[in-house]
């Protein structure tokens, strides 16, 4: 029946006679071995034709001829016919049975065998359902089709084939079964995830975009797992920042045990939490099960650090978690929003659809980490800490120290088993005075394994000096072999204001050249007092640090870190951000390890890497240092759109001098006013002013009057708007700054723009472009191009516009500015929209919309319903278009934009009154106009003026 129905014997194929015959056959096969009324088949078959009913007897003899050599028969029975057949004989019962059996291998953990169980039942189908049978003739409607089954069945055989590493067979399966089903996003992800296995990018890449195009057709957007898979083909190997495993990994069996039926569970429970004192074992433990269970999650095994009871370092708050998390998952910095709560959205929608693993190391509380946890079943987290976790949150592993024979099997595995041999009483008695602590184990064993020359008495006996109840014996022992140069090291290393440094970070930390730095750090290294974390970067384990850091630091050796800070930072950030060189604070301190950039990337990059030390740096910092670093960072925090981040950061920074602080109040205007705290951030600006006048600073006070000028404009004071701009373009002219002064002009333009002067709009930003062109600021020039494109179609010069949009769109990609790159789209939608090309303006929606998929911007967001919203208008699809502008005015509400606001208003209001929906729309009509009023731009006469036209219930008050 899965086909063409056939019957065979062996074989030997069975005719089943004609038309009318195969009918019966097919009604009596949909009940086999129940009894089916002479009334019940002549009623299906000849559902207008009563009379045919005796006609059923002929053919059931005629089917009982057919089946005279085989098992089946048809009897008679007092209330019908019955077929009676063995019904593993019938392919859809077969199928439904082995779909059955290959479900339970899967719940066995036996993917072998329920691959081979669906690839019998696929190949059970010769083509569809029935396929020369009249179904309206066999029942109709209540004939159930097992077609969308087969479907489950080729996904479901596909995915098992990918996981027993069987790609080619998914692959070739899956390009047989795409094209039945274009828009099927489970078929093409499977597709995908075959040919990225088989290192064919290039052919996943062409999959993602025909399935882009299918779904376009049907009205659908490619959901996140296919743009998670474009970017993997586009981008290579998933992400993976587990360490390596730990040396001499020993015992935990339990533990492990517990770990993996824990992932491989698909309860609510989605994470462990392992829990134990500092020393015993906790992050090794994590690391071991990681790397065991990276088969299982394919899409990517992430660690972070939260440094909850690391000594000297803060831990680590939720955001700057997420930031990190995100950043390891592919998201460029500039989309990954400010908010916790939109970082914790992205965070999920990210995991969504994956099977990726996060380690989350050293955890302060069960608050720390209940954002950081995967809510995807098929992602699954690892969580340590000195603390027990809620008891809703994991399954919880509390960790002891180790038995007694697996603490010297760890002993023996990490030293030479000839000169322990025979030792196992000595052995012994040493993990047992280590406390049976892997820390103190491994640094014990490191000591003995340095001093080639030590006997295991020599050992025993340095440790017993410790006193019997010191739980640091080992690592105290260690620390008396060192030198006094060594032993300075690694006290300072116990005030590191940071999770860890870098080879030249330590050597202004130590006052010594790289080389010797290296040689010091590789001393410690080598006796386990120091974990390299990558090449040339060391950090400290807590339980360690906790010992380094029982003396006071040296503060000429932190001032020497925070030189070598300062100084870098300066260097990075005037090779990354060049154009505001002229705004950064000036760094008259020097450090012989600083270093220079050349090249945008490895500044950023140093950036990048040093991040975490630097704002651990701001908080441990004093006055001078810390200022500076918070004003230097500020750029690369606002450019990634983190500005809670860098608040969060920067409130315990106290400055003594008019400098310092307008440059940390200039910023934290900047950043208050993007996160819509607008009178907070005009107040701050005009406390910067002042500062910045009684310095003498030109470029200061003009940067502050943009700040003025953008938080007065957002809270609708436009006249007091354009009054800070004009005073800024001037202050800009003055130090001769075309940066400065181009973006000036971008900000009155986009004011004569809103209160209708689109020439004179126009005109300023056409010198903002020129400007822009000339210092080859490019992200500044694809803004511009997009403003004045938008003021050239405003006055009906689509001609212009289109080109202006579409460099804006080329620099955007040169870029990868995705958000610049959607804008740029979206406008050139609405020129061919205005032109009356509704197709072309509908391509480009949709190009916009997939360059805006990976993009957390709000404000985009909006212009794009808003776009998409006209476009629907200008199409007559009254329904969709009132759908975007709700979407429009419930975003714009929650982001506090206030135009957008009422640009969700109004086209709410005027596509309810021309879809007769008037009482509906009054608040609508009065939402619009209000806010109109309260921004006072021009809109709000056009409202009232269209209202008062109006003969319906819209235009009553």
């Amino acid at each position: 029946m899965l086909g063409p129905l056939e019957s065979w014997h062996g074989n030997t194929s069975v005719s089943l006679g004609d038309q009318q015959q195969r009918f019966i056959l097919v009604v009596l096969l949909l009940h086999a071995n129940k009894p089916v009324s002479p009334e019940r088949l002549t009623e299906t078959v000849w559902p207008d034709n009563p009379d045919r009913r005796n006609l059923v007897r002929g053919y059931i003899n005629k089917l009982r001829k057919a089946f005279e050599p085989t098992d089946a028969s048809i009897e008679t029975t007092p209330t019908g016919y019955v077929l009676r057949v063995d019904e593993d004989q019938i392919d859809t019962v077969r199928f439904d049975r082995l779909r059955q059996e290959a479900a339970q291998a899967v719940q066995d953990n036996d993917q072998r065998k329920a691959v081979e169980l669906l690839r019998e039942a696929v190949a059970l189908w010769r083509g569809r359902f029935l396929d020369d049978i009249d179904i309206d003739r066999v029942g109709g409607a209540s004939v159930i089709s097992p077609a969308d089954s087969y479907a489950d069945a080729l996904g479901d055989l596909a995915e098992l084939e990918l996981g027993i590493g069987d790609h080619r067979s998914a692959r070739d399966r899956m390009r047989r079964a795409l094209p039945t089903d274009p828009a099927n996003q489970k078929y093409a992800e499977l597709l995908m995830r075959a040919l990225i296995a088989g290192r064919d990018g290039v052919g996943a890449i062409r999959v993602y975009k025909s399935a882009c195009t299918a779904l376009a057709e049907a009205g659908y957007e490619p959901g996140s797992v296919l743009r998670k898979l474009a970017a993997r083909a586009e981008h290579g190997e998933p992400v993976s920042s587990l360490p390596s495993r730990p040396g001499g990994f020993t015992g935990r069996s339990g533990e492990l045990e517990t770990i993996e039926v824990a992932a491989a569970g698909s309860g609510e429970r989605r994470a462990v939490w392992i829990s134990g004192a500092p020393g015993v074992g906790k992050t090794g433990l994590a690391v071991e099960a990681a790397h065991r269970l990276r088969h299982r999650f394919p899409d990517g095994q992430l660690l972070v650090r939260l440094g909850g009871f690391t000594p000297g370092v803060v831990p680590m708050p939720v955001s700057d978690a997420l930031t990190q998390l995100l950043t390891e998952l592919g998201v460029p910095a500039e989309q990954i929003p400010d908010t916790v709560s939109r970082k914790a959205t992205l965070y999920q929608t990210q995991l969504y659809g994956t099977k990726t693993l996060v380690v989350l190391d050293n955890a302060y509380s069960p608050e720390q980490i209940r954002p950081l946890l995967p809510e995807s079943q098929d992602c699954f987290a690892v969580v340590t800490s000195r603390k027990m976790g809620d008891p809703d949150i994991s399954e919880h592993v509390r960790l002891s120290p180790l038995p007694p024979r697996d603490a010297s099997d760890l002993f023996r595995a990490l030293t030479d088993p000839f000169r322990v041999r025979g030792r196992a009483a000595d052995v012994a008695g040493l993990v047992k005075r280590c406390g049976y602590l892997p820390v103190e184990i491994t640094v014990a064993a490191a000591l003995l394994r340095r001093h080639d020359r030590w006997s295991l008495d020599n050992l025993l006996g340095l440790l017993d000096e410790q006193g019997p109840l010191r739980e640091d014996a080992a690592v105290h022992a260690s620390y008396l072999q060192l030198n006094d140069q060594l032993q300075q090291v690694f006290r300072l290393f116990g005030h590191l204001p940071g999770p860890d440094v870098d080879v030249i970070g330590a050597a202004a930390l130590i006052g010594r050249d790289v080389a010797d730095a290296r040689k010091l750090l590789d001393d410690l290294h080598e006796v386990c007092l120091l974990e390299e974390l990558s090449p040339d970067r060391y950090q400290m384990l807590d339980s360690v640090k906790e010992f380094a850091a029982q003396e006071p630091p040296s503060e000429d050796a932190l001032v020497r870190l925070l030189d070598f800070y300062l100084v870098t930072l300066t260097n990075a950030v005037s090779a990354a951000y060049p154009f505001d060189r002229t705004v950064q604070p000036s760094v008259e301190r020097t450090s012989p390890h600083g270093l220079s950039f050349t090249d945008e990337d490895k500044a950023l990059a140093w950036i990048t890497a040093e991040r975490d030390n630097l704002m651990a740096a701001i908080r441990h910092a004093g006055t001078d240092h810390a200022w500076r670093l918070a004003a230097l960072i500020w750029r690369y925090f606002n450019t990634a759109n983190r500005f809670e981040d860098w608040i969060e950061a920067v409130k315990s920074v106290r400055a003594d001098d008019d400098r310092g602080q307008a440059h940390v109040l200039l910023r934290l205007s900047f950043a208050n006013n993007r996160l819509g705290r607008h009178a907070e951030a005009l107040d701050l600006a005009g406390q910067a002013l002042p500062r910045w006048s009684r310095l003498g600073d030109l470029a200061g006070e003009a940067d502050t009057s943009c700040a003025l000028a953008l938080a007065a404009m957002a809270l609708g004071s436009h006249d007091e708007a354009m009054r800070h701009s004009e005073a800024a373009l001037a202050k800009y002219e003055l130090c001769g700054d075309l940066r400065g002064q181009a973006h000036a002009l971008s900000m009155l333009g986009y004011l004569n723009e809103q209160h209708r002067e689109y020439e004179v709009a126009l005109r300023q930003q056409t010198d903002a472009v020129r400007m822009l062109r000339e210092i080859g600021h490019l992200q500044g020039l694809a803004h511009a191009l997009n403003n004045r494109g938008a003021n050239r179609q405003h006055l009906g010069m689509l001609d212009e516009a289109i080109p202006d949009h579409v460099e804006a769109h080329e620099i955007a990609v040169e870029l990868g500015d995705d958000c610049v790159a959607a804008y740029a789209l979206t406008n050139i939608a609405d020129a061919h929209r205005l032109a009356g090309r509704l197709g072309e303006a509908l391509r480009h929606h949709e190009l916009a919309a997939a360059a805006a998929a990976g993009v957390a911007d709000t404000d985009l967001r909006a212009r794009l319903l808003r776009d998409r919203a006209l476009t629907a208008l200008d199409g007559g699809d009254l329904a969709g278009a009132l759908r975007l502008y709700q979407t429009l005015s419930d975003a714009a509400t929650g982001t506090g934009n206030r135009s957008y606001q009422a640009t969700g208003e109004i086209g709410v209001a005027r596509t309810m009154h021309a879809l007769g929906r008037h009482a509906a729309a009054v608040p609508h009509w009065d939402a619009a106009e209000a806010i109109y009023a309260e921004l006072d731009q021009p809109e709000v006469e056009e409202v009232r003026a269209e209202r008062a036209a109006l003969r319906c219930a819209c235009g009553q008050r």
